[in-house]
Formats: C-alpha cells, structure tokens, sequence
C-alpha cells in the first residue's frame, strides 16, 4: 500500500468516526435494555431559579442571558454525563459514590431535627440531665516556686521541703529570689484549672484542689520538676445559669436528637435485610436477621 493509499488512515476526521462508532456499541450494549431510560432532559424552571441564585451568590451580580445560556448548557451536560454513568454501571463498587449516598440519606434525618423547635422546658431538662457537658472548669489563683529536678537530682526533694520549713516560720521571705528559672510566671491570678494542667500536667492541677488556702504547701510534682505552691485563691468548676447558655444547649441537644433519629432510621431499614458474612474458612456468619438476633449457618460438625 502507498503513501497515499495510507494517508486517510491519518485523517483526524477518521479517527473520530471510529471513536463515534466504538462509544455507539458501547453504549448500546450496556444501556439497551434499560426499559425506564429516557432521552428526555427537563430543565424545572425550579432548576433555572436555583441556578440563577447560585451564580448570585458567586459573582454577587445577576447573571446575564449569555450567562443562563452557559449554565442551563452545563446543567444539562452533567445531567448527560450522569445518566450515561448510571448506565454504565459507573457508580457500582465506588467507595467515594457509596458514602456520598449515605450521607445524603442521613440528610434526611437531619432536616427532620432542624425543623423541630424544643421548647426552654425541653432544654432545662437536658441541661439537668448532661450538666457535666455545660461545666464551667474552676479557677485558682496561686504562687509557686520551681525546683528543677534534673539538676538537682535527688536533692529536689529534700531542698524543697527545707524552704517549705522556712516559708512557715518566715513569711516576709522574697519567694520571687527562691528556687529554680522556669520560663513561666510566678504567680497566676483566675487561671481556669483545666488550663493549668495543659501547662503543668494533669497530676499538678488535680493537687492544687486539694491544697489549702493561704499557705505554703508542697512539694508538688508536675511536667517540669517540684513545686512549692501558695494558692490565695479557689473557686470551684459550675454549671451556668440556663439562661447564660442557652444556645449552647440547643446546639447539643439537636446534635443528640439527630444522631438518635439517625439510628432509628436506620435500625427501621435494617430490619429489612438479613447480612450474611462469608469467611475464608466456608462457614457463612449472619451478624444480623431481620430482627436483629444474630445467627448463623454452615457446615455440620
């Protein structure tokens, strides 16, 4: 065959005519037997106004008739372009897919609880019920002197007890000229004791609760070393007044409502479906009948 003969087969209009052909049987062996497909795309004018309300939104203008022509024509090609992998079977074994309907199934759910308005009745009861999730964490006011344990070694110990005896039998004694540098205040004044244990460990906040008030006390251990400890002040963890924190019980208990509904929803679907799980071994475990009672079947031994 000649160069000319040949030079068809690289015509780029050829190559779309056997692309065209190829897509065509494609598509006709997957989607021909679809009895419910429809060719027929119907763009609501529900549609039109959404699309419209979303280009505002980005462009913080109205889009043009130019603009409407751009985006019912992109509508209608993801419209096309989902069908077409709908019907291709695209969407089957598709984790991202997969999660993406779960999630919007459980919307459902969601939308059910927005639309509910618990009265204050409602809510003062589940703040009564959950008052540990509203607790204000107590605050302390104290002084402290460091002793470096890495330093000093086992001395720590023994020389802040030595202080310790001081402090009691002179109290004028200048604590700001005691002890070891720590890059951290000397004196803290209505600090919340859940932030003085992100600094100084748990174990040391939860000694400061139990220390008394207006004297030397000690020592205390922490993430740093020993500690000597005044605390002048301590006012205990509370629960607000209703009133104070009223959205943010709202806000935890539809949060708790819609994880229920969640649940019942799907309990409700389950119940229709009994799950079998095959195991390598040939036996066939079922986690859960339609009722929800777990049984199983296999081999007779």
């Amino acid at each position: 065959m000649g160069n000319s003969d040949q030079k068809w087969l690289r015509e780029p209009l050829v190559h779309f005519l056997a692309l065209g052909a190829g897509l065509f049987l494609l598509f006709a062996l997957v989607g021909g037997g679809d009895d419910e497909r429809t060719d027929r795309i119907t763009v609501t004018s529900a549609q039109v106004e959404l699309l419209a309300e979303g280009f505002g939104r980005t462009w913080q203008r109205p889009p043009s008739p130019q603009d409407m022509v751009g985006l019912i024509d992109d509508f209608v090609r993801d419209e096309i372009y989902y069908r077409e992998a709908i019907a291709m079977g695209l969407d089957r074994d598709d984790t991202i897919i997969r999660r993406r309907m779960r999630q919007k199934l459980e919307f459902f759910t969601d939308d059910v609880i927005a639309a509910v308005e618990p009265s204050d009745e409602e809510l003062e009861t589940y703040l009564a019920d959950n008052q540990t999730k509203f607790q204000v964490a107590g605050r302390v006011s104290f002084e402290h002197i460091y002793f470096n344990a890495d330093r000093r070694g086992e001395a720590a110990t023994a020389d802040a007890e030595h202080l310790l005896a001081q402090l009691a039998e002179d109290s004028t004694l200048d604590t700001r000229e005691l002890g070891d540098g720590l890059p951290l205040p000397g004196r803290y004044a209505d600090a919340p004791i859940d932030k003085v244990g992100t600094r100084f460990g748990e174990r040391f906040a939860e000694a400061l609760t139990d220390l008394p008030v207006g004297e030397w006390a000690g020592p205390i251990e922490s993430g740093y070393g020993l500690h000597l400890v005044l605390m002048s002040d301590r006012q205990p963890g509370k629960v607000p007044a209703f009133d104070q924190i009223r959205e943010s019980v709202e806000r935890e208990w539809r949060a708790e409502r819609r994880q229920e509904a969640k649940e019942t929803f799907f309990q409700g679907l389950r119940e229709r479906y009994e799950v079998v799980v095959e195991d390598p071994a040939g036996a066939s475990t079922a986690p859960g009948s339609g009722t929800g009672t777990p049984e199983s079947s296999g081999t007779d031994q």
